[in-house]
């Protein structure tokens, strides 16, 4: 009996992992295009601040307002969401929704 036990807390650890690990793989942010093409986007957060560049997967699902675009379709001041994941252990831009104006913060923040 307490051996069935111990292998059920250790499948159920084992599916906690498993799972969580999934989950964490891919997060996503939403900001303003500084710069795109040639595998790069830099951006910023949604007020302006916090400049950072990520690379774009050759592979990588774009769109704008819907429609399927390119990453040099990207202008400045452009409202995206970026997904990222990971490949080859390195942070990758899998997704970028560019939007019509997107989620602005309140007015004061």
């Amino acid at each position: 009996m307490l051996e069935k036990i111990k292998m059920l807390g250790i499948s159920l650890v084992a599916l906690t992992l498993f799972v969580s690990t999934s989950v964490w793989a891919a997060s996503s942010h939403q900001g303003l295009v500084v710069e795109a093409g040639k595998g790069k986007l830099t951006m910023t957060s949604m007020t302006g601040d916090n400049q950072h560049t990520h690379d774009v997967a050759a592979d990588a699902k774009i769109t704008c307002e819907g429609q399927p675009c390119k990453l040099d379709s990207l202008g400045p001041g452009d409202v995206i969401t970026v997904t990222l994941d990971q490949k080859d252990g390195k942070p990758v831009v899998t997704e970028i929704q560019k939007t019509k104006g997107g989620m602005r913060p309140p007015m004061g923040s």
